[in-house]
């Protein structure tokens, strides 16, 4: 591993950590290790649908669905679909795929979805003279047949509002909003008080079928 990617990786736990520090952030942030073939093991024997992703890289790229069931394991990357009769193959398959990359394990979400395609938001937070503001909340729906959402993927950019009223309902965006606005300011502020420096957020927010929101990645760049 290389020192970059020792580095991103140590932001990005170190990131999460200090989220899981504090407990009104803690509950939204679903669960995630490292990857090893017993994390991942122990993993899918809790939550049956877990995503291993690269620690570095965007765009969806290296995102995998895996899926655990009566009789093996699915795998699911862009649209291309995978099963495997034995875990030691599934770790070999993904292992191929990493080439020796950092990956993480995170428990999977069932998003809630408009027209089957599953929804997530984004929402930008920048700091300015004035403070910090928003500026942008927005819904990005997944590509007919995938589960990343990424508009380089064939996702679809819609109003934050639209996308809650069309996957959950009209009468939640009020709430919803609000909530990721409350979360937004709650770990900037956490964030801030250990990286004084940042000056601009991009939150990646999940709402699952439940109506739970999910903070999935908080990118960080400095003013």
């Amino acid at each position: 591993m290389g020192d970059n990617q020792g580095r991103q990786l140590a932001s990005k736990w170190a990131k999460t950590a200090i989220l899981l520090s504090h407990s009104s952030i803690a509950p939204h942030i679903p669960p995630t290790r490292r990857f090893t073939a017993n994390n991942l093991r122990s993993m899918l024997d809790t939550h049956q649908m877990v995503v291993v992703k690269p620690v570095v890289g965007a765009g969806g790229h290296g995102v995998i669905k895996v899926t655990r069931d009566g009789d093996g394991y699915t795998y699911t990357y862009y649209s291309q679909m995978k099963r495997f009769a034995s875990f030691a193959a599934l770790v070999g398959s993904l292992n191929n795929q990493r080439k020796g990359r950092a990956y993480i394990i995170q428990k999977g979400i069932y998003l809630a979805t408009v027209d089957g395609r599953p929804i997530d938001y984004r929402v930008k937070y920048v700091k300015t003279e004035n403070g910090w503001v928003y500026r942008a909340i927005v819904g990005r729906i997944a590509r007919k047949g995938l589960f990343v959402t990424n508009l380089c993927r064939g996702g679809t950019l819609v109003s934050a509002a639209d996308g809650i009223s069309r996957s959950l309902s009209s009468a939640q965006v009020g709430e919803k909003k609000r909530k990721m606005r409350e979360l937004t300011v709650l770990s900037t502020n956490v964030l801030e008080a250990k990286y004084p420096g940042i000056g601009q957020l991009g939150f990646d927010y999940g709402i699952d079928k439940q109506g739970k929101i999910w903070i999935f990645e908080v990118n960080t760049r400095p003013q």
